[in-house]
This record gives structure tokens, C-alpha cells and sequence, in this order.
């Protein structure tokens, strides 16, 4: 009789195995009612619940060449927990639907869940994963609901920018550009598939910049703290920082000022570059602690967003119904 597989399919074994394994990889519950009802029950501590859901699909969202099992569940976690931060709101739980072709290992199932769990963990200390789905799919997909606590504060919104306001940032922009520009650029074989990435062949600054596309660290607790300094408008730079501002300055009825200079020699990947996971935030006066200044708010001109004083030629940014290309990846 033949030994187990020591690392077997997800199609082998039934919902309730797999889904064991994955909860002895998260931490203990917080919520009142955790993982193993038909939902979780969890404390809204000021009767609101500040909710957002993302998807990451294989193709347009990663790759599995490039990405790990922990990567995809940091950045799931992340990309989610940004836009509960960029409400000025506190993340508290993350509910995970998970499709996957049945040929998935155990072991990349149990990666994913690490790395939920080290996300939440480095990023917003008290959130976890309180429930989800699994299901079968062709197409690995990996959707989560994030949801969070104003804690007592106004919710930041998008619309609240106001003439004299300073526009500013906090967080890294640009860096997630590179890191795609280098998996692009270096990681694919002569017919464009792409390649595990090695190492070895990086240099410090270049892991840095693929670890930002991989792994996005977005200054999470930099949102409740803008919230509380009086931030009259914000959002997470998911799509690049002027596609970003544009609907920022829509949304307002301003038009966003930014000064090029101010974001350093990469400008050009910092204004167009997409998954920075950044906040854009406008302020009365001063930014808040760990916020720079990088333009301010005017009344609404012919354009939403002016680059040195210059319309934006618009390149750049992320449209996944305009962007996405399964022909070239």
C-alpha cells in the first residue's frame, strides 16, 4: 500500500481538510464568533463598519512564476488593508474566498494563509482572517473583504479636497513600477512566459523594488492619524499617482497641483507607476506626521491635474478593462 502524498493536491482531499490546514495557519480569532460557523459575528465598537473588497486574479493580478504562496497572501491582505487605512479607519478583519484549480498544492494553500497572517500581523496589528469561502476553479483567484473601525472619526472621503489645501503623501511611489518593470524586463523566456526569479542576480535596491510589487508595505496606521490631524480628502494610490489624483480632483471639484521635483529623481515612475498602496491625503495647513507635501489644491481649472504647472500627458496608471492583454501579459 503506498504512502500518502506528503504534499498532496486540493483536489484529493476534501473542503474540510483543506480548510483545517489553512486554519493552523492563522492565529486565534478576535471576533466574537471566528472561523467555523456559517459567519462570524464580529464587535462594530461605534455601530459603523468601514468594508472594501479586492480580487487578485492569475494573469493580469500575478503570476505564479513570480509569486509565491506567501507573496500572494501578503499582498491580498495589504492591497485590502490600504483601502480601510485610506478611510482614516482602523482594519479589523479580512473575510478570504479562495478558487483554485484542484491540482493546487496543500503546501502553496497553507503559504497563503502565512502570508495573510504576516500581513496583518507587520501591518495592522489586532486584524485577522474571520471567514471566507473555498471553492474550485481553472483560474486561481484570490478575493478579500476587508473591514474596519472609524473608532468615533468622520470617514476621510475622496470628495472633501478644498482650495488652499496642501496635497501630500505617505508611502513610497514609484518602487512597485520598477519591481514590475524588472519582472518584465528580466524574468521572462524568449517567448515571453515568465520565469522564476533568482535572487542572486538582483541588487539591493532592485529586491527592494520587487519586494514593493511583491510584497507592498503601505503606512497603514499613517491613515487614522491623518484622520485625527484633520485630512480633508484621501485615498490609496493603487493605480498611480495622477490617474489616482485625477479622481481624487473629480470627486472634489478642484484641481490638483503637484510638484515633479518633490518626488525625486524616478518622478516619471512615481506620478505614472501603479500598486504603490501610497495615501494621497489634502490638509488644511501642516500634513500630518509622516505625510510630505508634494502640491496643493486650487480652484477647478480647465484640467483636474496639473504636473508643474502643465496638464499630465495621462500615460501611466492602471485600467485593467484597458490594460490587461492576455496575448503579451
Amino acid at each position: 500500500m503506498s504512502s500518502p502524498h506528503p504534499d498532496p493536491a486540493v483536489g484529493d482531499l476534501s473542503e474540510g481538510a483543506v480548510l483545517r490546514r489553512i486554519l493552523e495557519q492563522l492565529d486565534g480569532s478576535r471576533a466574537e464568533v471566528g472561523p467555523g460557523d456559517d459567519a462570524a459575528v464580529l464587535a462594530a465598537p461605534d455601530g459603523r463598519v468601514v468594508a472594501t473588497v479586492d480580487t487578485l486574479v492569475h494573469g493580469p493580478d500575478f503570476r505564479l512564476a513570480w509569486s509565491s504562496g506567501f507573496d500572494l497572501g501578503w499582498k491580498a491582505a495589504a492591497v485590502n488593508l490600504a483601502d480601510v487605512a485610506a478611510m482614516g479607519a482602523r482594519p479589523t478583519a479580512l473575510l478570504v474566498a479562495l478558487a483554485m484549480p484542484d491540482a493546487t498544492r496543500l503546501s502553496f494553500v497553507e503559504q497563503i494563509a502565512a502570508g495573510l497572517r504576516a500581513a496583518c500581523d507587520a501591518l495592522a496589528p489586532g486584524c485577522g482572517v474571520e471567514g471566507g469561502d473555498l471553492t474550485v476553479s481553472d483560474t486561481l483567484t484570490l478575493a478579500v473583504t476587508a473591514l474596519g473601525s472609524l473608532d468615533g472619526r468622520a470617514p476621510v472621503l475622496r470628495s472633501g479636497a478644498r482650495p488652499g489645501d496642501v496635497v501630500a503623501v505617505a508611502g513610497e511611489l514609484g518602487r512597485a513600477a520598477r519591481g514590475l518593470g524588472i519582472l518584465f524586463d528580466r524574468f521572462r523566456d524568449a517567448s515571453g512566459a515568465p520565469i522564476a526569479v533568482d535572487p542572486s542576480v538582483l541588487g539591493a535596491d532592485e529586491a527592494a523594488d520587487l519586494a514593493a510589487q511583491l510584497r507592498p508595505a503601505p503606512p497603514l496606521a499613517l491613515g487614522p492619524l491623518a484622520a485625527g490631524a484633520g485630512a480633508t480628502a484621501m485615498m490609496d494610490v493603487s493605480d498611480g499617482l495622477v490617474l489616482d489624483a485625477s479622481r481624487m480632483a473629480e470627486a472634489s471639484g478642484v484641481t490638483l497641483h503637484i510638484d515633479a521635483a518633490v518626488l525625486g529623481a524616478d518622478s516619471a515612475r512615481a506620478l505614472a507607476g501603479g500598486e504603490d498602496h501610497a495615501l494621497l491625503a489634502t490638509f488644511p495647513g501642516t500634513p500630518a506626521e509622516g505625510f510630505r507635501a508634494i502640491g496643493r489644491v486650487e480652484e477647478r481649472g480647465e484640467h483636474a491635474v496639473l504636473v508643474d504647472g502643465r496638464p499630465h500627458d495621462g500615460r501611466g496608471g492602471w485600467d485593467p478593462y484597458q490594460d490587461w492583454d492576455a496575448r503579451t501579459g
